[in-house]
């Protein structure tokens, strides 16, 4: 419904968000590669280095005797499986992630973004216990920066496309244009949407981002962006 273009929220405490460009860059250079690999290596490597929860719980050895099965609460979250789930969670976290990483800085911010991926994951796999599938891609860490960035800026003005008879440029206060996001992936839950979208992931990430954003953020960053600006 609402795409993001940029939002007008300046940084106070950091002048590059150097934790946030850097996992850009890691997140395209990781699907860079894994999109020169033939369909079947790409296949398996989602398998190896992919949250499933069925090998997560122990029931099923890891792919990988190396590398246990926890690690995966962490590499699922820089796989993806095309260019636009990739462009789609790198635009979000391009444009929420930088006042998040001013907000706490750049070691704490670091901490957050790894505990919202494997928070995410662990909410996902509580819901699908069973599931044999791998769960991959940056949404679960990135909807914990979206839900960080409700709780610490919700008046900050996000310009974004809105898609309603035709494309149009529109000012949001970001409570707003990330409550409609929220609001849609618990709608689809609802109705039992067959998208292959990780739903529960998304909503894990969302709350584990703002209960985590109370906790880390720095002392002089007001909750809820302080009183509504005039």
């Amino acid at each position: 419904m609402f795409l993001p273009i940029f939002d007008e929220n300046p940084k106070r405490h950091i002048k590059y968000a150097v934790v946030t460009y850097t996992l850009i860059a890691i997140n395209v250079l990781v699907f860079l590669i894994t999109v020169a690999l033939p369909r079947d290596a790409f296949e398996t490597a989602t398998i190896e280095f992919g949250m499933i929860p069925i090998v997560v719980r122990g029931l099923v050895a890891p792919p990988l005797a190396w590398l246990p099965a926890w690690a995966n609460l962490e590499t699922y979250a820089f796989l993806h499986i095309d260019w636009l789930h990739l462009l789609s969670n790198m635009l979000f976290l391009w444009i929420f992630g930088d006042n998040i990483e001013d907000a706490m800085g750049h070691v704490r911010y670091i901490f957050f973004y790894l505990a919202c991926a494997a928070l995410a994951a662990l909410i996902y796999l509580a819901f699908n216990p069973m599931g044999n599938g791998p769960l991959i891609g940056a949404s679960g860490a990135v909807a914990g920066v979206m839900g960080a960035y409700i709780v610490l800026f919700p008046h900050a003005r996000v310009i974004v496309i809105a898609r309603i008879w035709i494309p149009v440029p529109l000012p949001l206060p970001a409570f707003w244009m990330l409550g409609v996001w929220v609001l849609m992936q618990i709608f689809y839950l609802l109705i039992g949407s067959t998208e292959p979208v990780a739903w529960w992931a998304h909503l894990g990430g969302v709350v584990a981002g703002a209960l985590l954003a109370t906790i880390l953020k720095r002392r002089d960053v007001p909750l809820w962006g302080g009183s509504l600006p005039r």
